[in-house]
Protein backbone atom coordinates (compact mmCIF):
# COMPACT_ATOMS: atom_id res chain seq x y z
CA UNK A 1 0.00 0.00 0.00
CA UNK A 2 2.84 2.40 0.79
CA UNK A 3 4.26 1.77 -2.65
CA UNK A 4 1.03 2.94 -4.31
CA UNK A 5 0.94 6.02 -2.15
CA UNK A 6 4.43 7.06 -3.28
CA UNK A 7 3.63 6.39 -6.92
CA UNK A 8 0.43 8.47 -6.72
CA UNK A 9 2.25 11.22 -4.84
CA UNK A 10 5.07 11.36 -7.39
CA UNK A 11 2.83 11.59 -10.46
CA UNK A 12 0.16 13.96 -9.14
CA UNK A 13 1.42 15.98 -6.21
CA UNK A 14 4.91 16.91 -7.33
CA UNK A 15 4.16 18.13 -10.88
CA UNK A 16 1.36 20.36 -9.61
CA UNK A 17 3.94 22.33 -7.61
CA UNK A 18 5.94 23.33 -10.69
CA UNK A 19 4.98 26.29 -12.83
CA UNK A 20 4.84 25.75 -16.57
CA UNK A 21 5.73 28.26 -19.22
CA UNK A 22 2.69 29.20 -21.29
CA UNK A 23 3.67 29.01 -24.96
CA UNK A 24 1.42 30.81 -27.43
CA UNK A 25 1.14 30.59 -31.18
CA UNK A 26 1.63 33.82 -33.13
CA UNK A 27 -2.06 33.91 -34.01
CA UNK A 28 -3.17 33.27 -30.43
CA UNK A 29 -0.84 35.89 -28.96
CA UNK A 30 -1.94 38.48 -31.50
CA UNK A 31 -5.61 37.84 -30.66
CA UNK A 32 -4.97 38.01 -26.92
CA UNK A 33 -3.01 41.26 -27.33
CA UNK A 34 -6.08 42.98 -28.78
CA UNK A 35 -7.83 42.83 -25.38
CA UNK A 36 -4.73 42.76 -23.18
CA UNK A 37 -1.70 44.39 -24.85
CA UNK A 38 1.64 42.97 -23.67
CA UNK A 39 5.01 42.59 -25.36
CA UNK A 40 5.77 39.41 -27.31
CA UNK A 41 8.86 37.35 -26.45
CA UNK A 42 9.83 35.19 -29.43
CA UNK A 43 12.37 32.41 -29.07
CA UNK A 44 13.62 31.39 -32.53
CA UNK A 45 15.34 27.99 -32.49
CA UNK A 46 15.83 24.69 -34.31
CA UNK A 47 15.64 21.09 -33.16
CA UNK A 48 19.36 20.51 -33.84
CA UNK A 49 20.75 23.61 -32.10
CA UNK A 50 22.56 22.62 -28.89
CA UNK A 51 22.59 26.15 -27.46
CA UNK A 52 18.84 26.39 -28.11
CA UNK A 53 18.33 23.18 -26.11
CA UNK A 54 20.45 24.62 -23.29
CA UNK A 55 18.17 27.67 -23.12
CA UNK A 56 15.05 25.51 -23.24
CA UNK A 57 16.33 23.29 -20.43
CA UNK A 58 17.75 26.00 -18.17
CA UNK A 59 16.65 29.58 -18.89
CA UNK A 60 13.04 28.75 -19.73
CA UNK A 61 12.72 26.29 -16.81
CA UNK A 62 13.69 28.93 -14.25
CA UNK A 63 10.69 29.64 -11.97
CA UNK A 64 11.29 33.41 -11.95
CA UNK A 65 11.50 33.55 -15.74
CA UNK A 66 8.35 31.45 -16.06
CA UNK A 67 6.47 33.74 -13.68
CA UNK A 68 7.49 36.95 -15.46
CA UNK A 69 6.86 35.56 -18.95
CA UNK A 70 3.46 34.13 -18.01
CA UNK A 71 2.37 37.34 -16.29
CA UNK A 72 3.78 40.21 -18.35
CA UNK A 73 4.48 38.83 -21.83
CA UNK A 74 3.21 36.54 -24.57
CA UNK A 75 5.89 33.89 -25.07
CA UNK A 76 6.14 32.35 -28.54
CA UNK A 77 8.46 29.50 -29.49
CA UNK A 78 9.33 29.52 -33.20
CA UNK A 79 10.95 26.48 -34.77
CA UNK A 80 12.82 28.06 -37.68
CA UNK A 81 12.30 24.91 -39.74
CA UNK A 82 8.56 24.64 -39.19
CA UNK A 83 6.69 23.99 -42.43
CA UNK A 84 3.37 25.49 -41.27
CA UNK A 85 2.21 28.87 -42.54
CA UNK A 86 2.01 31.55 -39.85
CA UNK A 87 -0.33 34.51 -40.13
CA UNK A 88 1.02 37.40 -38.06
CA UNK A 89 0.75 41.17 -38.26
CA UNK A 90 -1.47 40.97 -41.37
CA UNK A 91 1.06 38.91 -43.29
CA UNK A 92 1.29 35.21 -44.15
CA UNK A 93 4.78 33.80 -43.55
CA UNK A 94 5.71 30.51 -45.22
CA UNK A 95 8.40 27.87 -45.10
CA UNK A 96 10.97 28.36 -47.85
CA UNK A 97 12.69 25.15 -48.99
CA UNK A 98 16.42 25.47 -49.59
CA UNK A 99 17.19 21.97 -50.78
CA UNK A 100 16.13 18.43 -50.13
CA UNK A 101 14.46 18.25 -46.70
CA UNK A 102 15.94 21.60 -45.64
CA UNK A 103 14.70 25.13 -45.50
CA UNK A 104 13.82 28.01 -43.25
CA UNK A 105 10.64 29.75 -42.30
CA UNK A 106 10.22 33.32 -43.58
CA UNK A 107 9.33 34.54 -40.11
CA UNK A 108 12.52 33.05 -38.67
CA UNK A 109 14.46 34.86 -41.37
CA UNK A 110 12.72 38.11 -40.45
CA UNK A 111 13.36 37.70 -36.71
CA UNK A 112 16.76 35.99 -36.48
CA UNK A 113 18.93 37.39 -39.27
CA UNK A 114 22.12 39.32 -38.66
CA UNK A 115 24.43 40.29 -41.51
CA UNK A 116 22.31 38.13 -43.87
CA UNK A 117 22.85 35.00 -41.73
CA UNK A 118 20.18 33.42 -39.56
CA UNK A 119 21.52 32.87 -36.03
CA UNK A 120 20.15 30.42 -33.45
CA UNK A 121 19.03 30.91 -30.82
CA UNK A 122 17.58 34.37 -31.21
CA UNK A 123 15.39 36.03 -28.62
CA UNK A 124 13.30 38.89 -29.98
CA UNK A 125 10.97 41.08 -27.94
CA UNK A 126 8.27 43.01 -29.75
CA UNK A 127 6.05 45.70 -28.33
CA UNK A 128 2.29 45.30 -28.81
CA UNK A 129 2.63 47.41 -32.00
CA UNK A 130 5.11 44.78 -33.37
CA UNK A 131 8.16 47.03 -33.14
CA UNK A 132 11.37 45.31 -32.03
CA UNK A 133 12.55 46.54 -28.63
CA UNK A 134 15.17 43.88 -27.96
CA UNK A 135 17.03 41.23 -29.93
CA UNK A 136 19.86 38.89 -28.89
CA UNK A 137 21.48 36.24 -31.09
CA UNK A 138 23.07 34.03 -28.44
CA UNK A 139 22.56 32.11 -25.24
CA UNK A 140 20.85 34.08 -22.49
CA UNK A 141 20.97 32.73 -18.97
CA UNK A 142 18.05 33.22 -16.59
CA UNK A 143 19.75 35.99 -14.59
CA UNK A 144 20.49 38.12 -17.67
CA UNK A 145 17.09 37.50 -19.22
CA UNK A 146 15.33 38.46 -16.00
CA UNK A 147 17.12 41.83 -15.98
CA UNK A 148 16.09 42.43 -19.63
CA UNK A 149 12.46 41.44 -19.01
CA UNK A 150 12.20 43.64 -15.92
CA UNK A 151 13.44 46.66 -17.91
CA UNK A 152 10.97 46.06 -20.76
CA UNK A 153 7.83 45.30 -18.78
Amino acid sequence: MKKWFYIVFFFWAIPSGFAQLKIHTFEEAEQLAVKNPKPFVIFTHTSWCKICKMMENSTFKNPEIIKVLNTDFYFISLDAESKEDIFFNNHRFKFKPQGRNTGIHELATALATIDSEVIYPTLTILEADFSIVFQRHSLLNAKDLLVILEKIK
